[in-house]
């Protein structure tokens, strides 16, 4: 700092085109600053000093900012406006210039500050010359050591945002890793633009701050007057080193920046394999110009960049197609079914933490059969890639055919099991499918290796439905194990089934039961409407970020609008007692007559009869004889027949008397459909025959 008490300095009257020769000859330069008009004149001698040609330097002192870094040039800011605020006569600071090759010197300035009567500065008389002698090698080797840790902090901001791009799966990842990590704050930029080349036009995909969007820069042309286009192509960086610069060579652009305090930039071509992806904007608002180390800095941390952003549109792109796939083999809709309440969702997987999400194989559908039945199936296919998704759309092809042509809940799920291992696929599934009568609320569930259903009442209460289950589908029919047991329960009006696959339930370090227990008053507490507790449900999936897909059925059973309540009965035979048969038959042709069932009465209680008598002649044990009218869309009566055995009924020849082995072609012949179910250790066979409308007095 200069003594306060020094003389003002004189100039001569044409000063600066004939300097002061005492100032020259000791390497000293001069300047005159009119604070009022912002002029700062400077002789040759100061333009030496600086390191500017006279026609780079306008007489603004803002133009020498390309020459002094940005924290030389804050320290020196301040020195002179403490000087000018606390009425001193003078000041003196030492401070860096960058050289046009990149090296720093020390200078040394002293300005005498000139007053108006009032005290208030006019102007600024002063001189600057070289100190680098003046502070000695120590200086110099301090100035040194400071660079090389500049150098190593800069290198070290490169190492840190290549580490974190690595993990980055999407391309918002590495927008949220360059805005949000050590990246822009070591390198001191004020804002971040990026942009995508796609058909030959730049997509902007990131800008900032918020609200510093320019318009009409969200889509331009490479051929377009802007920086990121040049560094699109020329396949090189622009740096602009000053706000002059900038106006100069992009007016149009700094038109809408001048509100940014923008005072240099570097835009950075994304180049992967020789072609350009897109290209980078930093923008800075306390730097002015860079160095060629700290250019050097700013490509190698582009080049970083670009393979992340590469690697990051594979990624977009590969699921895409997986999304693509899986969402055409999910059902597009959900069929209406009178009497019920549905609703479906499916959430992915989130892989690892926020970073993306990741297609999977679970799956859910609704199948509606004939008379007022529906089929319900969740699943689940080992693995999450696009081979899980088509594998599932597979599955979910081959259940709903089985299912539509009448098979038992059992049998379909023994099918599914043999196809997916004659898929020749490294994968198996696991599966539940539930088969639910509307109008009598009888519902039929086979498990392979899923989880449980569960059941809310209408009275708010929710349970786990424990089901006998069997192998997952692919396994089972490897190992020979195709037998799958039926398990059977009755939804009333009001009640609630849930489907829905593991990634709703488990959680790491969890333990399965415990996770059931947790859903189960979830759903308890949950809202009474399907769509809003399905919401309820994938919005606490969300919450949990959990690391596995989604799928979730909800079917609400309610009655049919003017359904009347059909007729039931239900008689056990024991096994040689012709009282007890002779007695079923006439409690059966009663019942069939109080139903109304019209010209149907007949075929109705001749199937019962030959049903019963297979059971008693084949088997050891008693037949449960059950007779239920369903009232739904149709009127129809149903009849079934259980028994001990699993020995499943098979078509005989007639015998030569002609008077056996025609069972089972009566029941098809007589019914509208037919079926065997297991039942636990035994089997039920029934039929179904709709009967008329116009007969329904009950």
């Amino acid at each position: 700092m200069a003594d306060r008490g020094a003389s003002p300095l004189s100039l001569p009257d044409d000063w600066p085109d004939h300097p002061d020769p005492i100032l020259a000859l000791n390497r000293m330069g001069g300047f005159d600053w009119d604070l009022d008009a912002g002029v700062m004149q400077m002789d040759a001698q100061a333009h030496e000093i600086f390191d500017v040609r006279p026609d780079e330097y306008d007489d603004r002192p803002e133009s020498l900012r390309r020459r002094v870094p940005s924290g030389e040039a804050l320290r020196l800011d301040t020195v002179v406006s403490q000087a000018l605020k606390d009425g001193s006569e003078n000041y003196g600071a030492y401070f860096r210039v960058r050289r046009r090759d990149g090296s720093l010197r020390w200078t040394h300035t002293q300005g005498y500050i000139r007053r108006d009567d009032s005290g208030r500065p006019r102007r600024i008389i002063g001189i600057v010359r070289d100190a680098t002698q003046e502070l000695g090698d120590s200086e110099a080797r301090r100035e040194q050591a400071a660079q090389e840790d500049d150098r190593r902090r800069q290198t070290n901001v490169v190492q840190l945002t290549t580490a974190a791009l690595a993990h980055a799966r999407t391309v918002q990842d590495v927008i949220d890793v360059l805005k949000d990590t050590h990246g822009l704050a070591h390198l001191g930029a004020t804002s971040l633009v990026v942009g995508l080349l796609e058909a030959g036009r730049i997509r902007l995909i990131a800008e900032g701050p918020e609200g510093s969007l320019i318009p009409g820069t969200e889509v331009t042309g490479i051929d377009e007057p802007y920086p990121m286009s040049e560094a699109v192509r020329t396949l090189s960086p622009c740096f602009i080193d000053s706000p002059e610069e900038f106006a100069e060579r992009y007016p149009q652009l700094w038109q809408g920046l001048t509100g940014l305090d923008i005072t240099s930039a570097a835009y950075l071509p994304l180049i992967v394999q020789a072609r350009p992806i897109g290209a980078m904007g930093l923008l800075y608002s306390d730097r002015h110009g860079f160095s060629a180390e700290e250019r050097n800095i700013l490509i190698a941390l582009g080049s970083s960049i670009s393979q992340s952003m590469q690697r990051a549109m594979f990624y977009e792109q590969e699921m895409d197609l997986a999304r693509g796939l899986q969402q055409a083999m999910l059902p597009r809709t959900i069929p209406s079914v009178p009497g019920a309440d549905l609703a479906v969702r499916y959430r992915a997987a989130t892989v690892g933490g926020s970073l993306g999400r990741d297609i999977g194989g679970d799956w859910y559908d609704l199948i509606p059969l004939p008379g007022g039945r529906v089929g319900a199936v969740i699943g689940d296919v080992q693995g999450h890639d696009t081979h899980a998704a088509a594998v599932m759309g597979q599955l979910r092809i081959v259940l709903r055919a089985y299912a539509a042509e009448g098979h038992a809940p059992a049998t379909v799920m023994a099918r599914a099991s043999v196809f997916l291992d004659e898929l020749d696929t490294d994968r198996f599934a696991t599966c539940l499918y539930a088969e639910v009568d509307l109008s009598t609320g009888v519902l039929q569930v086979v498990r392979a290796g899923h989880l449980d259903p569960l059941v809310r009442r209408t009275d708010g209460s929710c349970r786990r439905v424990p089901v006998p289950g069997g192998l997952p589908l692919g396994l089972s029919a490897e190992f020979g194990r195709l037998d799958y047991p039926v398990g059977t329960m009755e939804l009333d009006p009001g009640d609630t089934l849930l489907l829905c696959t593991d990634g709703l339930v488990e959680q790491p370090g969890a333990d399965l039961d415990d996770g059931m227990e947790t859903l189960s008053v979830l759903i308890a507490v949950g809202p009474d409407d399907v769509r809003d507790l399905a919401d309820r449900l994938i919005d606490v999936a969300e919450e949990r970020d959990g690391g596995d897909d989604v799928a979730l059925l909800l079917l609400r059973r309610r009655a049919l609008d003017g359904a009347r309540p059909g007729g039931r009965l239900k008689q056990r035979v024991a096994p040689g007692d012709p009282e007890a048969l002779a007695e079923t038959r006439h409690v059966i042709r009663t019942a069939v007559g109080a139903w109304d069932a019209g010209d149907r009465a007949d075929e109705i209680e001749l199937v019962a009869d030959e049903m019963i008598t297979n059971v008693l002649m084949h088997t050891e044990g008693s037949a449960i004889v059950t007779l239920r009218v369903l009232t739904g869309a149709e009127r129809r009566v149903r009849v079934e027949v259980e028994d001990s055995s699993s020995a499943l009924p098979r078509r005989r020849e007639a015998g030569e008397s002609g008077v056996s082995g025609r069972g089972l072609l009566l029941v098809e012949m007589l019914t509208d459909v037919w079926g065997v179910e297991a039942r636990g250790g035994g089997k039920c066979v029934w039929g179904e025959f709709v009967v008329a409308r116009g007969l329904d007095r009950a």
